[in-house]
């Protein structure tokens, strides 16, 4: 018998987002000089800054590369940010050896194909509500946000929920 995927969350140490479409709502305002802008929820990255104070691993994998992204993201204190990675499954190979984590002990959030193969090879592979079909079938916990309007977040307060650490955090520093 399988677990639940509230079961894996026990053993999750560590999140790593795909961004357009997970942490974006995937739309992309591209302006008069072709500068491409994207939206971030804040309460995505509320929880985002919370895992990572709570001593999380927080990775991005992404295939883009936008320095705005990088910008925003290194801002909450995550510094393991790949943008522009061709090849995901290698990225995310390499990220685990060098931070010595087993893929047991990763949430993945991906929503389109690029993501299929490294969610494969993680612990618990998730997805925001809007997520591509293929992704949907692949996923032990599909979101009731969608990509960009809280998906993250969501993932995030419920592993710090299973594992007595959301209130902890708050109780702790952020009264």
């Amino acid at each position: 018998m399988s677990k639940s995927y509230k079961e894996i969350m026990n053993d999750i140490t560590t999140f790593i987002f795909d961004v357009d479409g997970v942490l974006t709502d995937g739309t992309v305002h591209v302006s008069q000089t072709g500068e491409m802008l994207r939206e971030m929820n804040i309460r995505d990255g509320f929880a985002m800054k919370a895992a990572v104070e709570s001593n999380y691993h927080v990775c991005i994998i992404s295939g883009g590369s936008n320095e705005g992204v990088r910008i925003r993201l290194r801002n909450l204190g995550i510094k393991d940010i790949y943008l522009g990675s061709p090849d995901k499954v290698e990225t995310f190979k390499e990220y685990c050896s060098i931070n010595n984590i087993k893929p047991e002990q990763v949430l993945y959030m991906g929503d389109d194909i690029p993501d299929y193969h490294v969610m494969k090879l993680v612990g618990l592979p998730t997805c925001p509500q809007d997520a591509s079909p293929e992704i949907k079938e692949i996923s032990n916990y599909i979101s009731h946000k969608n990509g960009g309007k809280g998906a993250v977040r969501d993932v995030i307060e419920q592993v710090m929920k299973v594992q007595d650490k959301w209130n902890t955090y708050f109780n702790g520093k952020h009264d």
